[in-house]
């Protein structure tokens, strides 16, 4: 499951994860939490995948989180500019997101958009 983390984390342009300990500490955080809310002993082969898009979007906030997320143009997106007196006007709000905002939603998704899968492999506990 490390490897598969590592091979979603380059694929979205961070590079260093394979060597860095808090994504080991994230992962058994995911599998720990997978595992309270299934009430399963060892994590299904169909909540794998669920489990890698959580670690993911956990070390992506992590990082993002403490200014060490590198790869990220999180600048503000130019809806308009006016060369003559230079007018920019900057699209925050406008109905367009701005990359950071695409970030945080891309971050949610992974931490949060597949959780409904987690109630098939429930067990009731008495």
């Amino acid at each position: 499951m490390r490897d598969q983390v590592i091979s979603m984390l380059t694929a979205l342009g961070v590079t260093g994860a394979a060597t860095d300990p808090l994504l080991d500490i994230l992962l058994q955080n995911v599998q720990q939490r997978i595992l309270n809310k299934t009430n399963q002993s060892v994590i299904p082969e169909g909540l794998e995948s669920v489990a890698v898009y959580m670690a993911v979007g956990e070390y992506l906030n992590a990082k993002k989180a403490t200014g060490q997320l590198t790869g990220f143009d999180l600048d503000a997106a130019i809806k308009q500019i006016q060369e003559g007196d230079t007018n920019t006007v900057f699209a925050l709000g406008e109905g367009s997101l701005t990359p950071e905002q695409r970030l945080n939603v891309l971050i949610d998704h992974l931490i949060n958009g597949r959780s409904d899968e987690l109630y098939r492999f429930r067990k009731m506990v008495w």
